[in-house]
């Protein structure tokens, strides 16, 4: 199986945990079924190699998410990045693009395309896989997934299929109707629009070729940021006559609100959380290393995290958005490809940052023009490589380095560092890369 997975979104409507570069996918809120937690799309990455472990897995995204992908699902999964934003025909195109012209995936191929975060069961992938298969087979050039109605939504689009069978000819497509035009569509068989799709490779990239004029991957990348900002439903299912649809009937939830995510933990709170006997329907979710007590609240959700805290009546959690649009703050807290920062302290002179780096990897080799760095270490061992000296660090070293110095930290084992930053224009702008000078 082919698929490509679509990762975007800034995440606001679960703030504090999800930012600019950390969205919804990347919290660790749910438990495998070793009792670890783990995030919507580690969940939903093992759930498709559970499936079908010889699937070819691409994710669709920006680079701002990259980072966080590689440290969650490490460096074997395939990312088509994304230069800017620009809805998700052109994300499907460029990814599409990617597996013909760097993965070398045939054109007669099938490929499916899904959200990154669904919270679903198995049997969904197992649905997605036969999708793929009915892709290549049909003459249908659209194989859609269409999710059995739970009530009558106004968040989703609806499929109206020409059937009642498990696989159909649609009808039509509607947009997302108030709640009593979407009564009267599920009385007529209606499915939830649920963003999947499955198409034969090159049937996507001919429509693309229509649309926009590219010679191959590298080419549509470096035009990506001309291109028309629109979806895929528009630009091609609108437009396609021949389009089956599979209908799913397993669980299928979209997590996208405080209410919703606190429906699908597995306990009343993450992280350090106590809650009287008079909570009624309270869940916590702390990132902080100090507890949260809760007392008689009713229906809240309470989340804390170096962004920020939110207290939220759960039905209130999904208005959160223009207030944290409101919010002026740099991101406290982000995951790289070599582990994670979480910032400390904030002040004019300076910065305090704790660093974690996973095993066998480092940072950039950089410099900064406009601050001083010090380096404490205060676990594990590495080495630090300053303007092309090596030297060997462990629990305790502290390594000072001025600015303009070229420097990087590389872990041997896990390694915890306070990160002091001295200037008064600090700014993640002032960041120069160097090739590793050994």
């Amino acid at each position: 199986m082919n698929i490509v997975l679509l990762s975007g979104g800034s995440g606001k409507r679960l703030w504090p945990l999800s930012n600019d570069i950390r969205s919804k996918q990347f919290i660790q809120i749910f438990k495998d079924e070793n009792g670890k937690y783990h995030s919507m799309v580690q969940r939903v990455y093992g759930q498709i190699r559970k499936v079908d472990p010889e699937a070819t897995v691409t994710i669709a995204t920006s680079k701002s998410q990259v980072s966080a992908i590689h440290n969650q699902l490490g460096d074997n999964v395939g990312i088509s990045v994304e230069p800017c934003r620009r809805d998700t025909f052109p994300a499907i195109v460029l990814a599409a693009a990617y597996l013909r012209d760097v993965k070398r995936i045939k054109e007669t191929e099938s490929v499916v395309v899904c959200p990154v975060d669904p919270y679903v069961e198995d049997s969904y992938f197992k649905g997605l896989k036969l999708l793929g298969e009915m892709a290549e087979k049909s003459v249908a050039n659209l194989v859609l997934m269409g999710i059995e109605p739970t009530y009558p939504s106004e968040k989703y689009g609806y499929i109206i299929p020409k059937t009642q069978e498990e696989i159909s000819q649609v009808d039509v497509f509607k947009e997302k109707p108030n709640e009593e035009t979407a009564k009267k569509y599920i009385s007529q068989g209606a499915l939830w629009n649920g963003g999947v799709f499955a198409f034969r490779l090159g049937y996507v990239l001919q429509r693309a070729h229509e649309l926009i004029d590219f010679k191959d991957y590298d080419d549509l990348f470096e035009k990506y940021s001309t291109l028309e900002k629109i979806s895929f439903d528009y630009a091609v299912v609108e437009h396609e006559k021949q389009i089956e649809v599979l209908r799913y009937h397993g669980q299928w939830k979209d997590l996208g609100t405080w209410n919703t995510l606190t429906e699908a933990m597995h306990d009343t709170s993450v992280g350090e959380a106590i809650l009287s006997d008079t909570c009624e329907n309270v869940h916590v979710v702390n990132e902080l290393k100090v507890p949260v007590l809760c007392v008689g609240l009713k229906n809240v959700v309470v989340s804390a995290g170096p962004d920020g805290i939110l207290v939220s009546d759960k039905d209130q959690s999904s208005y959160i958005k223009p207030y944290v649009d409101s919010i002026d703050q740099q991101i406290m807290f982000a995951e790289k490809s070599w582990g994670s920062f979480r910032v400390l302290d904030v002040d004019e002179e300076g910065m305090t940052i704790k660093v974690t780096l996973n095993p066998g990897h480092r940072m950039n080799y950089h410099s900064h023009s406009n601050r001083d760095e010090i380096w404490s270490v205060l676990s594990g061992e590495g080495r630090t490589i300053v303007d092309g000296m090596e030297q060997k660090v462990k629990t305790g070293d502290v390594v000072t380095m001025a600015a303009g110095c070229r420097h990087t930290i590389i872990a041997d084992s896990k390694l915890q560092v306070i990160e002091v930053q001295l200037g008064r224009e600090i700014s993640v702008y002032d960041k120069q890369k160097y090739e590793l000078e050994i």
